[in-house]
């Protein structure tokens, strides 16, 4: 091995890979790309590497411990794939097979990563190939090299890393960099970690639950749903995933993801959610599920309006369809088609749902009267990337506690520091507003406990908002008035006498004025 390469090695304590050094090292392949390609499409590269490379180094570790286990030599437990738990690797997808290439070299990657492909399971369905390497004129071979080299200068086995979790981490970081870098269309595809959490908290996954994201991007809320069991004391593993997303890059990322997170049996589908669903059961009935979360395109235009009325299959839309170009209740709607009868939901969206009349208000009105709304929180603005307005949080409930019946928790949470309890909600950075930890366990604390606090959150009988017309906004229902100073009437009396005295001397100085130049 040559010196530059594989510099982490096991077996002292500054050898091993760090969240830091991982993210840096990350973020140094992507600045190789400058210039070749546009900032939006980076991620498609970098992390087809970067799961090539960590598979590799899994694959070799793998091998070792098999080796160890079985009393065989490694040659031999290398080509045994029946002994292989996670990724079988084929020869020309080996690293070492990688580093030799001179020429070709994209040719070669998109070899290796249909190899993988051909030979394992669980990303069969063309995962890695959703990008071209073999594009010389934007990846010549000496840029191809180069990113290969820079890969080859940390070794990605389980014993070399800080943390287990360290590769699901520092992709998550890596999405959210490239969405600051690419700017809205980067957006398009990552939530918000911060916004997760506090979703994930309000919905609260427990084990043994189904979680279902119908439009799961690069499947965050998905991920966060286990860690959250395992933040309670559970196993990530005591909850299923699935999900479905449209574009096949971001589905792409969205699959590397839950593998790179270790969680083998999320299941994530391709293709439109609204015009092919893919969570039917044998009996081609709509799967249901007792937790969905997602964050939909916001006032999707050209939603397949047209689909539904000729085509809709399995009644998703019981309470009316929204406009052909704005899409969101027609989102709202799926989610509530796709859970159980005890389920619980938590969706983003523009705050124009909460609000908007003629049909999107013949939609609201039943979905209120029918009890499914239990928690509108109404969300700074500036936390996303591809749009500055403000959002916000519906939690729908079709088993809501008796204490919650027929009463909806308005939470405003789009002042910096709440004035009654004095905690911070979002601190504003350099290119946007971002939900700070205090926050987000303030905001979902408040929705769990179904507490209510001046200038902040209220829960409101249905009574009340039927008098408002059926109207969400939260404002209408939370003060969220600025208080007026008080005003010290002795200091304004004071001041107006103050007043008189400086006019009747400015009088006196006038007409004093005056008499003289009357006298000349």
């Amino acid at each position: 091995m040559s010196d530059g390469d594989q510099a982490t090695l096991p077996g002292t304590e500054p050898d091993i890979l760090t969240l830091e050094t991982l993210e840096d090292h990350l973020w140094a392949a992507a600045d190789k790309l400058r210039g070749s390609i546009d900032s939006a499409d980076y991620k498609n590269y970098i992390f087809g590497l970067l799961f090539l490379k960590r598979a590799n180094d899994r694959f070799d570790e793998e091998t070792e411990e098999v080796a160890e286990e079985y009393g065989i030599d490694e040659a031999t437990a290398r080509e045994d794939r029946d002994i292989h738990e996670e990724f079988w690797i084929p020869e020309r997808a080996r690293w070492d097979h990688i580093k030799a290439q001179e020429t070709d070299v994209g040719a070669a990657l998109n070899k290796a990563l249909a190899a993988i492909e051909d030979e394992n399971d669980p990303i069969e369905d063309r995962v890695l190939t959703t990008v071209d390497f073999n594009d010389k004129e934007r990846l010549p071979d000496s840029l191809l090299s180069d990113l290969v080299s820079h890969f080859s200068k940390h070794r990605y086995r389980n014993v070399d890393l800080e943390d287990p979790d360290i590769f699901g981490r520092a992709y998550e970081y890596l999405i959210r960099e490239f969405a600051d870098d690419a700017g809205k269309k980067g957006g398009e595809f990552y939530t918000p970690r911060e916004v997760v959490r506090l979703i994930v908290k309000c919905v609260n996954p427990e084990p043994g639950h189904r979680v279902y994201d119908p439009c799961c991007g690069s499947g965050g809320m998905l991920i966060y749903s286990a860690e959250h069991i395992r933040e309670s004391g559970g196993d990530m593993e005591d909850i299923s995933l699935y999900g479905q997303e449209k574009n096949l890059n971001t589905w792409a990322i969205g699959q590397m993801n839950v593998l790179l997170h270790e969680l083998y049996d999320a299941k994530i589908e391709k293709g439109d959610t609204i015009t092919e669903p893919k969570r039917v059961n044998k009996h081609d009935e709509l799967e249901v599920f007792d937790r969905v979360i997602a964050n939909p395109m916001w006032n999707q235009k050209e939603w397949s309006k047209e689909w539904v009325e000729e085509n809709e299959p399995y009644n998703r839309f019981p309470y009316g369809l929204p406009p052909s170009n704005r899409g969101d209740w027609a989102w709202i709607q799926l989610m509530i088609a796709s859970l159980n009868e005890t389920g619980k939901a938590g969706v983003v969206m523009d705050n124009g749902v909460l609000f908007r009349s003629r049909s999107e208000k013949k939609i609201r009105k039943p979905i209120l009267e029918n009890d499914l709304v239990e928690a509108v929180i109404a969300l700074p603005e500036n936390l996303f990337y591809n749009t500055s307005s403000p959002g916000c949080i519906l939690i729908l409930n079709k088993d809501k506690p008796a204490e919650r019946a027929e009463k909806v928790h308005f939470i405003y949470a789009e002042d910096q520091t709440l004035r009654e309890s004095d905690v911070q909600v979002f601190e504003e950075l350099s290119n946007q507003n971002q939900l700070t930890n205090e926050g987000v366990e303030y905001l979902a604390e408040t929705f769990q406990t179904g507490r209510e606090e001046d200038h902040h959150s209220r829960l409101v009988d249905l009574e009340e908002i039927e008098e408002n017309d059926w109207n969400l906004n939260v404002p209408r229902y939370v003060d969220t008035t600025e208080p007026e100073e008080p005003i010290d009437v002795s200091e304004k009396l004071r001041e107006l006498d103050r007043l008189a005295e400086e006019r009747q001397e400015s009088d006196e100085e006038l007409q004093e004025y005056m008499e003289e130049l009357e006298y000349r």
